[in-house]
């Protein structure tokens, strides 16, 4: 687990050793540990959902999940595994035969999802121009990106996985439903 700042605590005992007394220090902002990286995805339930490139709608879902992915320098094929397995396991939707919320996983509803990369997830904003230094570089990125794709259309049915064009502007227009929003990262495994 990610902590903002270490603590340091010195227990100093007094002479009789009758009492005790703590402080804690924070560390100087310089000397705090950054946050572990790892593969991240913002998963959106929708009713449907889009993207366009270029004027042209290069891919098109119904129901089911809209998932905005992340990558970085120190993901590995065990990050892409954990956070597909989430997508496809989390259950984001009510049972309409027993009522039961939060009973039904995409493949429950005969679900689609539509994978959009998004290298933004990993931006920082410590000055006004957004820092993209944890964030993949693009040429890295691609493969690994195409990679989680392929995973996720061999864990799920292939017609019912969709992505968006790497590396391009896209126009991606969603209806959420709900709305129900999850972020996934794969360091919290």
């Amino acid at each position: 687990m990610f902590k903002a700042f270490r603590l340091k605590m010195h227990a100093y005992w007094s002479v009789t050793g009758t009492h005790c007394c703590s402080t804690i220090r924070r560390l100087p902002h310089s000397r705090r540990p950054l946050a572990v990286a790892a593969m991240r995805a913002v998963i959106q339930r929708v009713t449907t959902a889009s993207v366009e490139v270029e004027g042209k709608i290069v891919s098109k879902i119904g129901r089911g999940w809209l998932c905005l992915i992340g990558l970085t320098d120190d993901d590995t094929a065990a990050d892409a595994e954990y956070i597909s397995k989430k997508i496809l396991r989390t259950r984001g939707w009510h049972d309409p035969d027993t009522g039961s919320p939060w009973a039904k996983d995409v493949a429950g509803i005969d679900g689609q999802i539509l994978l959009v990369s998004q290298f933004t997830l990993y931006g920082r904003l410590k000055k006004p121009k957004p820092d993209y230094s944890k964030a993949m570089g693009p040429n890295q990125a691609r493969a690994a990106y195409q990679a989680f794709v392929d995973r996720m259309k061999a864990a799920y049915m292939p017609n019912r996985v969709q992505d968006g064009v790497f590396g391009a502007m896209m126009n991606v227009v969603l209806e959420n439903d709900g709305p129900v929003t999850f972020i996934i990262d794969s360091q919290d495994k």
